[in-house]
């Protein structure tokens, strides 16, 4: 668990760490104002187009192989990346970052999945990689303002590396050892080639909506490539016999459930704490070291929030959850659009909303993970969760271009104001979309699919024997590999 969990807090300090620190960064090596964005877009491009590739690559290549490789890519990417000279330089060591950061995600979650029978044992380890996760991102803001601060821009980048080599080490020994039973796997070349060329286009015409706009042929163009590339992948990946998506799994209520809420859960939270750091900054004159910590309280939030799911997962199952979680998140971020003002202080319009939604978050971090995987062969764990996490990372894209063009287009006041009427409106769509997120993985989920995991972890807290699952055949959940039974 500690080199699962390094890896979820580094992928996801690295989304906000280097935000930050670009005023240094373009100060220290001369970067343009525009060419300065693709610090944080080229690792969010690379990140995004092959995290299904990642995924099926643990399945194929090994779990422990592909880990540990996306950690030799990180760590190495990191240090070029704090020795650059140059905007290109630093640009490709982020890009390359997000290559590492790809083949790490889904193995994290993969990993925790095998290795952790269904119920309670499995319930804390998505608690915690949900926990370390939000705190990753919430600490990537306070930490960036001060490395920035007490040792230039170049730090945030070279502060992964001692981490890499410390995880590096422990995996040696703590990360069990591939099994020979996917050797005889194949790769689908084609599908990852389209899906990775689709994605990566995707989050590239969301990322240049914000300069250019929607109908601008350098965004709307890219988007209907991406379209075309995503929809010749759905094509193809149903005329092959091991393909890097199985379109079947979303035939699956749980899987669809979890990935139509990640989309949008995403779409939602990572816009608010876009805005928020915004807001903090450019309407209440927070310093960068002061806007960060006051994302604090938002990894206390999700912390509680795990800590609910992972007592009441067993009783509630993941689709209530899911449900339950979704909603309270929703109303957190209406609170923010109901409280934000120019005059608006720290209590009432931060702390109190961050509060509400952080809890309601990290409420779902648990029954997300469960329900992705849930009925999911072994063999294709890695398969499922590169999914996931490519729905959370486009939802996160697709979210911030659409609620940047709605809070843009709410800005008639001039000003301060100007900027908190453009606030509040992408907070009050961010939490409609996190509210539909929620409704629609509760309904997805299903009263069955339901009981199939409320059984499943009574299930694995009852030893092996004429009632236990293994010899029923109920509740059994199929991810959990066979060396580990008994």
């Amino acid at each position: 668990m500690p080199v699962l969990l390094t890896v979820q807090f580094l992928v996801s300090l690295d989304v906000s760490v280097v935000n930050v620190a670009l005023p240094g960064i373009g100060r220290g090596l001369g970067f343009g104002a525009e060419s300065l964005a693709w610090v944080v877009n080229a690792y969010a491009l690379t990140f995004g187009g092959l995290l299904m590739l990642g995924g099926r690559l643990a399945d194929v290549v090994g779990r422990r192989r592909i880990l540990r490789a996306g950690f030799v890519v990180f760590g190495v990417a990191s240090l070029a990346g704090g020795l650059a000279q140059t905007p290109g330089q630093l640009i490709a060591a982020r890009a390359v970052q997000g290559v590492g950061a790809a083949a790490l995600a889904p193995v994290a979650l993969v990993l925790i999945t095998v290795n952790h029978p269904a119920g309670a044992a499995r319930a804390r380890a998505l608690g915690l990689w949900g926990a370390a996760g939000a705190v990753g991102g919430a600490v990537g803001v306070l930490a960036g303002g001060l490395l920035t601060d007490w040792a230039g821009w170049r730090s945030v980048m070279l502060v992964n590396v001692p981490v890499v080599a410390a995880a590096l080490l422990l995996a040696r020994s703590a990360v069990p050892a591939d099994t020979g039973g996917g050797s005889r796997a194949r790769l689908d070349v084609v599908g990852a080639f389209l899906v990775t060329a689709g994605t990566a286009l995707l989050v590239l015409g969301l990322v240049r909506t914000e300069t250019y706009g929607w109908t601008a042929w350098q965004s709307a163009g890219l988007l209907a490539a991406a379209v075309v590339l995503l929809a010749a992948f759905a094509v193809a990946e149903t005329r092959v016999r091991q393909p890097l998506l199985r379109l079947g799994l979303l035939g699956n209520g749980p899987v669809l459930a979890a990935n139509v809420f990640a989309l949008l859960m995403s779409a939602g939270q990572f816009a608010a704490f876009y805005f928020t750091s915004l807001y903090l900054q450019q309407v209440l004159g927070y310093g960068p070291t002061a806007a960060g910590s006051a994302f604090l309280p938002f990894c206390a939030g999700v912390v509680a929030g795990t800590v609910i799911a992972t007592r009441t997962i067993g009783r509630l199952g993941s689709g209530r959850l899911l449900l339950g979680g979704g909603l309270i998140g929703a109303v957190g971020i209406a609170l923010f659009a109901a409280t934000v003002a120019v005059d608006g202080g720290f209590l009432v319009s931060v702390l109190l909303p961050q509060t509400v939604a952080s809890v309601g978050i990290g409420m779902c971090f648990v029954p997300l993970g469960t329900a992705a995987t849930e009925g999911v062969a072994p063999e294709e764990t890695g398969m499922a969760s590169g999914l996931l996490n490519s729905s959370r990372q486009v939802g996160g894209a697709v979210g911030l271009g659409v609620l940047v063009t709605v809070a843009a287009g709410q800005d008639g006041a001039g000003g301060r104001q100007g900027l908190v009427d453009g606030y509040s409106a992408a907070y009050w769509v961010a939490a409609a979309l996190l509210a539909v997120g929620a409704v629609a993985a509760g309904l997805t989920y299903g009263k069955g699919a339901g009981k199939r995991a409320r059984k499943g972890a009574r299930a694995a807290e009852t030893p092996a024997g004429k009632d236990s699952p293994e010899k029923s055949g109920e509740g059994v959940d199929p991810v959990v590999p066979r060396s580990t039974k008994g």
